[in-house]
């Protein structure tokens, strides 16, 4: 074979290799586990379990039944960073997923995927910054559902709210924002110093975009947790995300890391970034970032 003809079909292999590993690494759902010294001395560990970016159609029996087992694990608190929804009638299967989890405490914010339904669009535009400066939306889901779902189980919405809820011992102090991929952050509405009372003030937000990581780090939150960058979704290897659909510097795409900083300054916070559990079905792949929820123990500082 000519050499002009084998470079174009081992392209092509490649090429198809890479796309039939990425639509089966996309179903991989993989525990991550972290531990983070945030709790005042002498405290017991709590056990946090965050979800983010489920997206979830109805026929994704596997994902479903994956999540419902995750309450094996028995965590003392559910922290859902929102995007649960890719479809306008997966509000039931989303709540059968989180089913026995909607029995433990838990706080919920919402994504932009919890209100406007995925639509076909060029996959490219993921790659500019912030994911390119026009938002597509779908059409509107039954946003008031899941809510409603969540909330008559007992979750806590923090969605412009600053809540407490107590945890085996501890109480808890919390502030959330809406979406601010989607502007509907609203923190100067919750804004306020840290409860010097309570053992933990927790940040939660969909997307991590700098100037609500700025605030609650400001205001004292000594933990945030995001979702909303799907840890790049197709990264290389020994490089990483390509990009993180928000201001968040690529390093911090996904995992664990000290904000602002590197954790040399005591005021900088722990924030946690889930690489989450699904994409859009419009582009169903993941590349070197396997879908993810994470188990955070929480442990005493020193």
């Amino acid at each position: 074979m000519r050499p002009s003809v084998k470079l174009p079909l081992a392209v092509l292999a490649a090429g198809a290799a890479g796309l039939g590993w990425s639509l089966a690494e996309a179903r991989a759902y993989t525990l991550r586990r972290f531990s983070v010294p945030v709790l005042p001395a002498g405290s017991s560990p709590l056990r946090v379990l965050c979800l983010s970016d489920l997206h979830l159609v109805p026929n994704q029996t596997k994902k479903l039944e994956w999540v419902r087992g995750l309450a094996a694990l028995e965590p003392d608190l559910v922290v859902s960073t929102g995007d649960n929804l890719a479809h306008l009638e997966a509000v039931p299967a989303v709540l059968k997923a989180h089913e026995h989890l909607l029995k433990l405490p838990g706080v919920f914010v919402l994504g932009s995927n919890d209100y406007f339904a995925p639509r076909p669009k060029n996959p490219a535009r993921y790659l500019l910054p912030y994911g390119g400066k026009k938002r597509i939306h779908g059409v509107r889901l039954p946003t008031a559902d899941l809510v409603d779902g969540f909330r008559e189980a007992g979750w806590i919405d923090l969605d412009n709210r600053r809540e407490q809820l107590k945890i085996n011992d501890l109480r808890l102090e919390f502030v959330g924002v809406d979406d601010p991929h989607i502007k509907r952050d609203r923190y100067a509405e919750v804004s306020a110093p840290a409860d010097p009372t309570a053992a933990l003030t927790i940040g939660v937000a969909h997307a991590p975009y700098l100037r609500v990581l700025d605030a609650m780090t400001a205001d004292g939150a000594g933990l945030i947790l995001a979702g909303h960058t799907h840890g790049g979704q197709l990264c290389v290897p020994g490089y990483g995300a390509l990009t993180t659909n928000c201001d968040l510097d690529r390093p911090r795409a996904k995992g664990v890391s000290r904000y602002p900083g590197d954790g040399t300054d005591p005021t900088d916070a722990w924030l946690h970034v889930s690489a989450g559990l699904g994409t859009s079905p419009y582009t169903p792949v993941r590349f070197a970032c396997r879908p993810e929820a994470t188990l955070l123990t929480l442990t005493a500082v020193g």
